[in-house]
């Protein structure tokens, strides 16, 4: 392995406001291993001041649990959607030893300032689809329905989304021009049909997925499931709850 540099550098594409300019301010931070890219923005926030001696503010981005559960520091780290806290410094310096990290903010969402963008239209996403388990009232219902295992396990490795948006960053698909839902809300519709107590509003579920930015938007470019920092079969539940609803579409025409 190359021998590490004594001094980080870092671009970060900036905006003070949602209707700024955007600006890039350059950083050089003292190299210490094992540094993951958000403790490469607190060494800013502790000491903010450019490349070029000029004082300026700490760097803002989302950020929460520090260990790829939250989903709060997705942002495009040398021009790639990850996760900041599970980016380390030591391999993107491997992977471009002779060029600065660069920082931006996720493209397809609203920037609010610097690297935190507004990613609410996910979670409209996710209502739209009815993304829950109905539950009637606030008292004790008893135990759920049993599952089987062989259900419990494939159900699993969805309900491990974190709700990061990189999915729909990475979509070709995903834009204002198409409203498509994206691969993380068509996994949780997934997940969420195939949950024994769910399940009551598998058919709402599905009539949505047939509507505007539904599952007929999606081109399986498969970007999703090589960029999901948590692996979830995206593909793979797109492909069956593609089939679902056409299925649910013959079954409605048949019943009006």
């Amino acid at each position: 392995m190359a021998t590490a540099p004594s001094t980080i550098h870092v671009e970060i594409l900036r905006q003070s406001t949602p209707d700024a300019a955007a600006v890039t301010e350059r950083f050089a931070i003292p190299y210490r291993p094992n540094m993951n890219i958000t403790s490469l923005l607190g060494e800013i926030a502790l000491n903010p001041i450019t490349a070029d001696g000029a004082p300026t503010t700490p760097i803002t981005y989302d950020s929460n649990c520090l260990e790829e559960i939250c989903g709060s520091c997705a942002m495009l780290i040398n021009g790639r959607a990850r996760m900041a806290c599970s980016t380390l410094v030591d391999t993107l310096i491997k992977e471009h030893p002779d060029k600065p990290i660069s920082l931006a903010p996720l493209s397809k969402f609203p920037v609010v300032r610097d690297l935190a963008v507004d990613r609410a239209v996910l979670f409209q996403n996710l209502k739209v689809v009815k993304a829950w388990v109905p539950i009637d009232g606030t008292y004790d219902l008893g135990p759920g329905p049993r599952q089987f295992p062989q259900t419990q396990e494939a159900r699993y490795p969805l309900s491990n989304c974190i709700s990061c948006t990189i999915c729909m960053e990475v979509c070709p698909q995903f834009s204002e021009d198409t409203n498509f839902v994206g691969a993380a809300t068509i996994a949780q519709a997934r997940l969420f049909n195939m949950d024994p107590a769910g399940s009551v509003l598998k058919e709402d579920r599905l009539r949505a997925l047939a509507g505007e930015g539904g599952i007929q938007e999606c081109g399986y470019a498969q970007n999703c499931v090589e960029a999901c920092p948590k692996q979830l079969p995206l593909t793979e539940a797109i492909s069956i709850t593609g089939r679902e609803v056409l299925l649910q579409q013959v079954k409605d025409l048949f019943t009006r």
